[in-house]
């Protein structure tokens, strides 16, 4: 009996009283069935309205937002700067970037990097736009004459009109900005290196890129300013010459102050060089405490 009694098996039962309730696992249940409520209401409301309205929620929905058209064209670096200075001076513009579909006009002096504005020109003009300079007031480019008019002659090419409405994109959705247009040429690029008619090509191109860029402004607070620039090309060999004998100047300036009363946002370098002996993050710090500090000063 001892032998049988050693052998055996002893089993032990625990008993554990749990407390009466359901825990939270009804609040995961409620959140489902509001979501699918409010996107059920959110359908019967869209079944009752226009075509315009559903063309307008379809198109916010299935195009991207500033932010992200920046992030596939512009690359991250550029990007992130943007954003880092939008956060610094206009936080609350910064996030309803992120709702702003692209298809709304830009208006480049307001994108606050100079990276920014460069990789949209480069976009939008590539090689077209030559000698291409961006200031902390804004920028300018110039277009060789022969791009968009026959040589010598104020009569538009077959670039004119795919050209221009390029310059169109850039210039539409300037606010309270300054456009300066010149029309430069070298007598020598007219027949008989004439003055008079190098003159007078000067000002009828002239005329002809201001009207297309007027035509497209959406804001009547942005004013087109012309002007041409006519002289002889010294030492000038016909034949010989690589350099173009006339361009068109395309120049965009911010107005010193706004009709409001408040100063305009310059362009703005966020990230210099990178140094070796500085991590990303204490960079970012550095330079947002110095953004703020200049901004509070």
């Amino acid at each position: 009996m001892a032998a049988e009694k050693k052998g055996q098996t002893i089993i032990i039962k625990k008993i554990t009283i749990v407390a009466g309730g359901h825990g939270g696992a009804w609040k995961v249940a409620l959140a489902d069935f509001m979501t699918a409520m409010m996107a059920f209401f959110l359908v019967m409301w869209l079944l009752g309205q226009n075509e315009e309205t559903k063309k307008a929620v379809s198109d916010y929905f299935s195009t991207p937002s500033i932010i992200e058209y920046n992030f596939q064209n512009f690359g991250v670096e550029i990007s992130l700067e943007k954003l880092f200075l939008d956060l610094i001076n206009e936080p609350l513009k910064a996030f309803q970037q992120f709702l702003e579909p692209i298809d709304r006009t830009p208006n480049l002096l307001e994108m606050g990097s100079e990276k920014v504005v460069a990789a949209y020109m480069a976009d939008q003009l590539g090689d077209a736009a030559k000698n291409f300079e961006v200031s902390p007031d804004g920028f300018e480019f110039d277009i060789i004459d022969t791009e968009i008019f026959g040589r010598g002659t104020s009569v538009p090419n077959a670039n004119f009109v795919g050209l221009m409405d390029k310059v169109k994109a850039i210039t539409t959705g300037l606010e309270e900005a300054e456009v300066y247009v010149t029309s430069r040429l070298f007598n020598q690029s007219v027949p008989g290196s004439d003055s008079e008619i190098a003159r007078v090509t000067a000002a009828e191109r002239l005329s002809l890129v201001r009207n297309r860029i007027e035509a497209g402004l959406e804001s009547a607070t942005v004013n087109v300013n012309g002007a041409i620039a006519v002289q002889d090309k010294k030492d000038f060999i016909e034949g010989q010459s690589s350099r173009p004998l006339g361009m068109i100047n395309i120049r965009i300036k911010q107005k010193p102050v706004r009709s409001d009363g408040k100063e305009w946002r310059k362009l703005e370098k966020a990230f210099g060089k990178p140094t070796s002996e500085m991590s990303v993050y204490e960079n970012f710090v550095k330079q947002a405490a110095e953004q703020k500090s200049k901004k509070e000063n």
